[in-house]
């Protein structure tokens, strides 16, 4: 395997690793550590099988036929029969790079070694990974609790033979998935049907998803609302730092700091510093507050969700000769980390929402209504702010929490339940239509700002006004303004970083 790369040995995967992976695919392998591991927790189960010693999800059934003992001859069967059954997920699959991540959690999940699963398993997962063969897995089917069951049997399925994957744009089913990568399918031994299918990987990867996305449109955001303030001919003020340091926020200050970024020498400034206005509406003003929580809200997930990279969340999970059953799998940590960041979100589009209807509506004296060439004749931006307002009303429905709507489910046995993925799933859906509200704002606010001309606004926002026209032309007139929408939020949402 090539130095560069990406080791896995269930301890060190950082965030930062995992997307520079993303952004820059390489070959993942167990780290040599891990295998020695693995191997241990094997041996653990085979004691427990030779010894007859009742253990869950070894030699007995599973969820509510827990006390159901299965005899020694039959604890394979026992794990195909898992894997058969609850390939119950349906809908959309997952998107391909949710899909590798969920692999690579999966794989890195198992290395820590308290699984009771062979190395080469997870040595036949990397290699699907690595050859880009990636296991078809509904969206949906998972409650987040006994782990994202039906997802990751289809998952499972693949490494069996009995399932499907997408691979150079071709579907491939059975036990082509894996003649794809020249290897033959996994013959399941006792615990390894269960352990690859526990686990919170779906849960994680949309999550993390939703991160990634968010802390860039975070970026987006200060830059839009930096914009507007010179749109609006706004006071800079509201961002001085001896404002922030006396609040004792973290998070404000660094939008505050953020905000003067882009907020330096400005014609446009200096133009309306004597101006009669005394305060700004609180969309330009509380921007530091409003995006500062938001920045609190995108540190803590990152947080917890640094820690479930290198977590264990199958069960039952072994210790030396032990066997304990627990919870691992219940994946409310990352339900509610994902209704947070959902609410953060939110919260970020309803703001910028806002300095859009400022931005058509006049609170700039200087500005025509809608920031239109000729009012009446056209319509300006009338109706994109519409979108926007509608796309936030969406948001504000889809920030709803999961995580308080628990289920029973398996009789009883699993009956309080995380929602994680519902929770993973919206919250990608809400960052598309924040990119589009942003969008939105972005392009609004560098209407007005060109409005202004001759005068100029900051150095900063002159380069972001250039990449921004790359993108979407200047406005001279009414026309269709969908595409430019569509163009600019995938543009925010593909930035590594937007600074």
């Amino acid at each position: 395997m090539s130095e560069q790369a990406l080791i896995l040995d269930g301890e060190s995967l950082t965030l930062d690793a995992l997307r520079d992976w993303e952004a820059t695919p390489r070959p993942a392998a167990l780290a040599e550590s891990a295998r020695e591991r693995m191997q241990q927790s094997v041996a653990a189960v085979e004691r427990v099988i030779d010894q007859e010693r009742v253990s869950y999800g070894i030699n007995t059934g599973f969820g509510a036929l827990a006390r159901k003992r299965i005899s020694r001859d039959q604890v394979v069967q026992l794990q195909y029969n898992l894997v058969r059954s609850h390939a119950c997920g349906v809908g959309e699959a997952l998107a391909p790079n949710a899909t590798r991540r969920l692999m690579l959690l999966k794989a890195n999940a198992l290395a820590v070694g308290h699984s009771g699963i062979r190395p080469e398993v997870v040595e036949t997962l990397l290699a699907l990974l690595n050859a880009d063969v990636l296991p078809l897995i509904p969206e949906r089917g998972s409650v987040g609790a006994s782990g994202d069951l039906a997802p990751l049997a289809h998952l499972t399925l693949a490494l069996i033979g009995e399932g499907e994957a997408l691979h150079q744009g071709e579907v491939l089913e059975g036990r082509d998935v894996l003649a794809a990568v020249d290897r033959e399918p996994v013959v399941l031994q006792a615990k390894e049907g269960l352990a690859l299918l526990n686990g919170t990987q779906l849960s994680a990867s949309l999550a993390i998803e939703g991160l990634f996305r968010l802390e860039r449109l975070w970026d987006a955001a200060i830059a839009a609302g930096a914009l507007s303030v010179e749109g609006l001919a706004g006071s800079y003020s509201p961002f001085d730092p001896r404002l922030h340091a006396v609040r004792r926020m973290p998070g404000q200050i660094a939008a505050a700091e953020a905000l003067r970024g882009w907020l330096s020498d400005s014609e446009i400034r200096e133009n309306h510093r004597n101006c009669s206005r005394v305060q700004d509406p609180y969309a330009l003003r509380c921007m530091p507050q409003v995006m500062g929580a938001a920045r609190d809200t995108l540190d803590h997930a990152r947080r917890i969700l640094e820690c479930e990279l290198n977590g264990v969340s199958d069960n039952p999970l072994i210790f030396d000769d032990e066997v304990i059953s627990g919870g691992n799998f219940h994946a409310e940590p990352i339900a509610m980390v994902s209704d947070f960041l959902a609410v953060a979100g939110a919260e970020i589009g309803s703001i910028s929402e806002r300095r859009s209807d400022c931005l058509v509506r006049g609170v700039n004296p200087d500005m025509p209504l809608f920031l239109t060439e000729e009012a009446g004749v056209e319509s300006g931006f009338m109706i994109a702010h519409v979108t926007a307002a509608a796309l936030c009303s969406e948001n504000k429905t889809l920030a709803h929490p999961a995580s308080v709507d628990s289920i029973s489910t398996s009789a009883g046995q699993e009956d309080h339940v995380s929602m994680a993925p519902w929770a993973g799933l919206k919250l990608v859906q809400l960052c598309e239509n924040l990119a589009r509200i942003l969008a939105i704002e972005l392009m609004a606010a560098a209407r007005a700002v060109e409005l202004q001309a001759p005068l100029k606004t900051t150095p900063e926002l002159q380069k972001l006004l250039k990449w921004l026209r790359d993108i979407s032309p200047a406005h001279t007139g009414d026309r269709r303004m969908d595409r430019d929408i569509e163009e600019l939020a995938e543009a925010l949402l593909g930035l590594p970083e937007f600074k």
